[in-house]
């Protein structure tokens, strides 16, 4: 054997394992282990539900907005760490992770864009932010993640709690903010977030943020300044929507669902 063979050998020997580091890495997210390195520093979340009748309308392309006819109420949009940073990449998802979910997740967490299905839209999710929820322990795995989103739709639901109140999707009715908070407040939290946004110089209605804390209870007094949005991915053809929270003196819009022209809720 060549000393040059010998020597790289050697040096393959005494390299770190990467697999290994990785593996490990991703342990210590399933176990929660990474909150005593920082890594694990937010505190809040936001849970955000997202209208389709006003998500097409959001689109900077709205010509790729695609309307299931089984989308007749609020849908899932995400489950968002506040202020997370270093998030491990260390831990991919697969069809099958969610497999037993499906069902539930295709109902109340669809994609709505014609270039991303709905096991890309949650992927996406879980890379983005379920992996920075991941050093919780509750929510320590794509599974348990998506759980949790789907539990806290069950329980914040906003259609019923508007329809209860008199308040329905209409083309002519405008609303308050004040009107709206005022409902759904005892259920939110004072801190919940009404969000519009502005399409031919009216207000439209298509997003509310509730804003938790760690331990999943509504409200967080530790909310700091600035929250970090969702990203789209490089090289994508889209952008997240322009979103703002809703003037609170001006009217805004709770459009209909339209199936058949999604980009024309009112006809």
């Amino acid at each position: 054997m060549s000393s040059l063979l010998i020597a790289a050998v050697l040096l393959l020997l005494y390299l770190p394992d990467q697999t290994n580091a990785q593996d490990a890495h991703m342990e210590d997210y399933k176990y929660g282990h990474l909150e005593k390195k920082a890594f694990c520093s937010w505190t809040c979340l936001h849970f955000t539900l997202q209208w389709p009748g006003g998500f097409c309308l959001s689109l900077d392309n709205e010509t790729l907005c695609r309307m299931p006819q089984t989308v007749n109420n609020w849908t899932i949009h995400g489950l968002w760490p506040l202020h997370a940073s270093r998030c491990c990449s260390c831990w991919p998802m697969f069809s099958s992770d969610v497999e037993e979910l499906e069902e539930q997740l295709t109902e109340h967490w669809p994609s709505l864009l014609k270039i991303k299905s709905s096991f890309q839209f949650w992927r996406a999710e879980w890379e983005k932010h379920g992996a920075c929820a991941a050093c919780v322990e509750g929510m320590n795995s794509p599974l348990r993640y998506f759980q949790i989103c789907l539990k806290l739709r069950q329980t914040f639901d906003v259609q019923k709690l508007l329809e209860d109140a008199g308040i329905t999707p209409s083309c002519d009715r405008p609303y308050k903010v004040q009107e709206v908070s005022r409902v759904l407040a005892p259920h939110l939290g004072d801190k919940h977030e009404i969000q519009c946004i502005t399409v031919e110089e009216k207000e439209v209605w298509f997003q509310v943020k509730i804003i938790l804390s760690r331990n999943l209870t509504v409200g967080c007094d530790h909310l700091g300044n600035g929250v970090r949005e969702p990203k789209s991915g490089s090289g994508s053809t889209w952008r997240p929507s322009h979103g703002h929270p809703c003037p609170k003196e001006a009217p805004f819009y709770y459009l209909p669902i339209n199936h058949q022209k999604p980009l024309q809720p009112c006809g």
